[in-house]
């Protein structure tokens, strides 16, 4: 299913409704917001290597799942999630334990938050955001965010983009709450690899965040959904993640055996 845009009506999305249909379905959409130029990178991302994907990301699942912790350095930076994490799901191409079978593609994330919201503190160092048109938005320098017990209590050289959207959030939920941590896995997206469309990069090889209360996958106790309207994607500037005590990226490379 190739769409310009993302179709959507009110009560469903069309890939889910053909999923009701017990139809497969790949979706690629937003295909709008990939520029020319960007065509060779979107397409080298729907390559599929199965056994790097199944293995590395089974293997990434079974270390969250068993996590006490988690630590994000993006160069200087520390966010420290000090909970047990939620049972990571994967997006990886693997559909045998599952009841549909496709999604939305390029794939390559395996994805999951923190227990406790407001366990997560410290500062992270962001390269890239999602802007208000839902478009990749790379900043001259890194934006610092410091994050205090799950929300974000202070920024460090914000662009009026960034701004724009802090503001977005709290004008609708009066906080900024930063919920999934996501472990991206495609090699083809990279820093210096981008397209336009944050969805598509979000599958980006590196460590990705969302701020707002949106993360409809995981409850929890503060969150109502009825209230929860934003789902906004930074991505780190990540030198190393740890779980627990053990080293699992370094060197934009997951190292998981």
């Amino acid at each position: 299913m190739i769409q310009s845009t993302s179709f959507r009506l009110d009560a469903y999305r069309i890939r889910i409704e053909l999923f009701n249909r017990s139809l497969k379905v790949i979706e690629h959409p937003h295909l709008s917001r990939i520029q020319n130029t960007e065509a060779a990178h979107y397409i080298e991302a729907l390559a599929y290597d199965s056994t790097y994907y199944r293995n590395v990301g089974h293997q990434l699942k079974a270390l969250i799942d068993q996590a006490s912790s988690a630590v994000i350095d993006s160069g200087g930076e520390r966010l420290v999630f000090g909970s047990p994490l939620e049972a990571a799901k994967l997006n990886i191409g693997d559909y045998r334990q599952m009841k549909n079978v496709g999604g939305q593609f390029p794939i390559g994330e395996v994805f999951t938050e923190s227990q406790d919201l407001e366990a997560v503190n410290g500062r992270v160092r962001i390269f890239i955001f999602g802007d208000t048109n839902f478009a990749v938005n790379k900043p001259q320098k890194p934006i610092t965010l410091e994050i205090t017990h799950g929300r974000v209590s202070a920024v460090f050289d914000s662009t009026p983009a960034f701004d724009e959207v802090l503001a977005n959030i709290r004008a609708i939920e009066g906080q900024i709450w930063v919920r999934e941590l996501g472990f991206g896995m495609n090699r083809a997206l990279t820093k210096d690899k981008t397209v336009s469309d944050i969805g598509t990069f979000e599958r980006m090889c590196g460590v990705h965040l969302s701020l707002g209360a949106k993360h409809g996958l995981y409850n929890k106790p503060q969150i109502r959904r009825a209230t929860a309207r934003h789902h906004v994607d930074v991505f780190a500037a990540t030198e190393k993640v740890f779980l627990d005590d053990r080293l699992i990226f370094q060197n934009d490379t997951w190292q998981v055996f």
